[in-house]
């Protein structure tokens, strides 16, 4: 990847949606692997999510601050072992609010909300809208692992019009403002592709919102 003809660029997919590539540096991702791997011990682990048509969601997934579980948020792992949801660390937010001022040039909010979604080679994520928080402050999204494809759409269909965007170990993906309520999915993952260093096999996301609750 760092051979490649012409470096990858920081793009603005929609207004108030940004992609910035390579934003977490060799230390941060590790700090966070290493973090992640906690968070998903039990108990409120990581689990996997199931619909309220009896369906489950093949990305696992585990919560920090409050839980969420479709399409609500609660205190406790009300869908799973039923324990109190983990705390959301202080450093996580200052981490959230830096990748705000840094994508969209303004002020990063308190954020108290965490969802780690853990995707294995197979696993992928339906084209939906961040619309259970009662905030409309940005949400952050960060990569680890392997690289996905990102879809991100717009705010009135799960159709077209959409942009699919590469996402890789380390990169930033922050929407906001307008593109706050847009819908956005991952139609597919890349095993294998994960930097070797890292020791980490699949991809991690971890996404960072306002509760407003």
């Amino acid at each position: 990847m760092d051979r490649e003809l012409f470096p990858r660029e920081r793009t603005e997919v929609a207004p108030g949606a940004v992609h910035v590539p390579d934003w977490l540096d060799a230390a941060r991702r590790r700090e966070l692997l290493a973090a992640c791997r906690e968070w998903a011990r039990p108990p409120a682990g990581l689990r996997t999510v199931r619909t309220p048509g009896g369906g489950t969601m093949t990305a696992r997934q585990v919560c920090l601050g409050w839980h969420w579980y479709p399409y609500a948020y609660a205190r406790t792992v009300v869908d799973g072992d039923g324990a109190r949801v983990k705390p959301f660390p202080g450093w996580l937010g200052e981490l959230g609010r830096e990748a705000v001022r840094d994508a969209l040039d303004v002020a990063g909010p308190a954020y108290d909300i965490a969802l780690i979604n853990f995707y294995d080679a197979e696993a992928r994520m339906g084209m939906h809208r961040d619309s259970d928080e009662k905030s409309d402050a940005p949400v952050v999204s960060l990569s680890l692992g392997d690289t996905c494809v990102f879809r991100f759409g717009n705010t009135e269909t799960r159709t077209r019009p959409y942009t699919d965007v590469e996402l890789r170990d380390g990169d930033l993906f922050v929407f906001g403002g307008p593109s706050r309520l847009a819908y956005h999915g991952v139609p597919k993952v890349y095993p294998g592709t994960a930097p070797p260093e890292l020791g980490l096999t699949g991809r991690l996301n971890i996404t960072l919102r306002v509760s407003g609750l």
